[in-house]
């Protein structure tokens, strides 16, 4: 997003209240950004800041999972709203590893690659049980849209979840085309709630079609498709 906008470190500064020093520390990894940054970079982005919070709340719990804290600011630096920070940020190499690997993580979420299905022995966070059964662990090759197709939806149920045979996924949050989108709009058609034809495209059926899940299940019904929703899909 930042490269996207043509700004520099010393442009986020003037416009979002956070230090140059900040920005490259969150741009590079080293430290995990507060909440209020990635509003800020969501503004200046022309974005809307829904789904870049998922992210980060993700991400956030990743850290913790590894030991990390939120950001500290650097000796004398200012943050919004605050006095000049007394404490120096951690730098051992664990926590320098999890945060790379929350960011890693953050990247794929976000969408930025056309997600493919896990292919059989591979990772993603498919346990071992899910790669020795054949729904869990199909593989389909590179996803392309082509107007007009639909999937089949064979649900069937492994080890207690539901799965359609294209994505094993349990944390993507889907926005491009891909065959994640597929098996969400498989497992919504097996659960009652249907999203149309089961495309791959996340249009505004399958939005209709998740906030109407969303809301029986009790969740915040923002139509977007996360771990939390996932889990319902899944069962």
């Amino acid at each position: 997003m930042k490269d996207r906008s043509g700004l520099g470190l010393s442009s986020l500064e003037s416009k979002t209240g956070y230090s140059r020093s900040s920005w490259e520390r969150y741009l590079n990894g080293k430290a995990l950004p507060p909440r209020q940054a990635v509003e800020e970079l969501a503004r200046v982005g022309g974005v809307e800041p829904t789904r870049l919070l998922v992210l980060h709340e993700v991400a956030e719990a990743a850290w913790r999972e590894r030991g990390g804290t939120a950001d500290v600011p650097a000796p004398g630096e200012s943050v919004p709203g605050g006095e000049p920070s007394t404490a120096s940020a951690p730098r051992s190499r664990s926590l320098l590893i999890g945060i790379c690997a929350a960011v890693a993580l953050g990247a794929l979420l976000v969408g930025l690659l056309i997600a493919a299905p896990w292919k059989d022995g591979g990772g993603g966070g498919k346990g071992a049980a899910e790669t020795r059964h054949g729904a869990a662990g199909s593989s389909h090759g590179t996803f392309v849209y082509r107007p007009g197709k639909t999937y089949p939806c064979p649900v069937k149920r492994e080890n207690g979840r539901a799965y359609a045979g294209y994505s094993t996924t349990r944390t993507a949050i889907l926005s491009q085309p891909g065959w994640d989108v597929v098996e969400a709009q498989c497992l919504l058609r097996h659960l009652g709630f249907d999203p149309g034809g089961a495309d791959g495209v996340y249009g505004e059926n399958t939005t209709r079609a998740v906030k109407r899940l969303q809301k029986k299940a009790g969740l915040p019904t923002d139509g977007i498709v996360g771990p939390h929703t996932w889990q319902v899909l899944r069962g």
